[in-house]
């Protein structure tokens, strides 16, 4: 058993523990000495003694990799917030906006993440040339704690309740279908005329059933489809579309070059899908790193135009 040993100074405790969040960012001693500027031994040393105080073993440790004991997963999600709130002391006893610095790590979908994410991200490097983005794309929420995630932008439904999802705008969704898939070169007016065209479907949010919405009277109409191709990828149903392989529902914004240059044509234009909400997710906290805070206002504030929630 560790015997509990206190450290001489509260300042001592600090480094102790900011140590420690950075082996277990970094992922092993020697990547911690490396990042800390000191050496390895030193960081050994400070984590020993952070385990003799606390009086638990934080870590195991192998040849190839090291693992959070039960123990250590509760002490470094706490440390991350002891860490975050003494910053944020630090910052309102000076009276000032510290500008922030090192590494955010983001989770973006993978088409949005690519294209409309892209310009506001840019301008948070550019206007805090200290910070560092990991930019991950996947379609899938994260585990924040697990992952070293800061936050995840999400396309669609949030709910999970144990996160804080902030809803920054919404994406308008259309149909839309190649000039091929149309023979007699008449664009459907009403959704009873698309019903009976091969479809595409993007089974992350839909898959068997399309449902739409007269933009002059609120009526809706629902009808079943059986996909000739289902995708959760945004640009293979757009590729698909104007490839003539069906008609397809996906987001205005992926669809607007390939309709200006006549690969494809707005279907039933005065019906439209239930927009997608855009969120941006993170796990919730006492308090927040500048990095963090920062990024969402820059989202907040540089969201594309055509995602933008008016109402918010």
């Amino acid at each position: 058993m560790i015997k509990p040993q206190i450290p001489a100074t509260g300042t001592d405790r600090l480094l102790l523990i900011e140590t420690f969040v950075r082996i277990v960012e970094a992922g092993s001693l020697s990547a911690a000495a490396a990042q800390l500027g000191g050496t390895q031994p030193t960081v050994s040393r400070r984590l020993q003694l952070l385990e003799r105080t606390l009086g638990v073993r934080l870590l195991q440790r192998s040849t190839h990799a090291i693992r959070l004991t039960e123990d250590g997963q509760r002490c470094y999600e706490r440390a991350k917030e002891l860490i975050a709130g003494w910053q944020s002391f630090e910052s309102e006893v000076r009276g000032a906006v510290e500008e922030p610095a090192g590494m955010l790590r983001v989770v973006a979908p993978h088409a949005f993440g690519q294209h409309q994410f892209v310009e506001p991200l840019a301008h948070y490097l550019r206007l805090y040339p200290k910070m560092r983005v990991e930019w991950l794309l996947h379609d899938r929420m994260p585990d924040f704690i697990a992952e070293n995630v800061d936050c995840a932008l999400r396309v669609g439904p949030v709910t999970d309740p144990s996160v804080v999802a902030l809803k920054l705008g919404e994406v308008p969704r259309i149909v839309v279908a190649a000039p091929s898939l149309l023979p007699s070169g008449e664009v459907p007016q009403h959704p009873r005329q698309l019903a009976g065209l091969p479809w595409l479907a993007l089974r992350t949010f839909y898959r068997n059933e399309v449902a739409l919405t007269n933009l002059d009277t609120g009526e809706a109409a629902r009808f079943g489809i059986e996909p000739r191709l289902s995708t959760d990828g945004l640009y293979a149903l757009r590729r698909a579309a104007v490839l003539g392989l069906g008609v397809g529902l996906g987001s205005a914004w992926a669809m607007a070059e390939d309709m200006a240059q006549g690969r494809l044509v707005h279907a039933a234009p005065r019906w439209h899908a239930e927009p997608l909400p855009v969120y941006l997710v993170y796990a919730p906290s006492r308090y927040q790193p500048a990095r963090l805070r920062r990024f969402i206002e820059i989202m907040r504030e540089h969201l594309p135009v055509e995602l933008r929630n008016v109402e918010a």
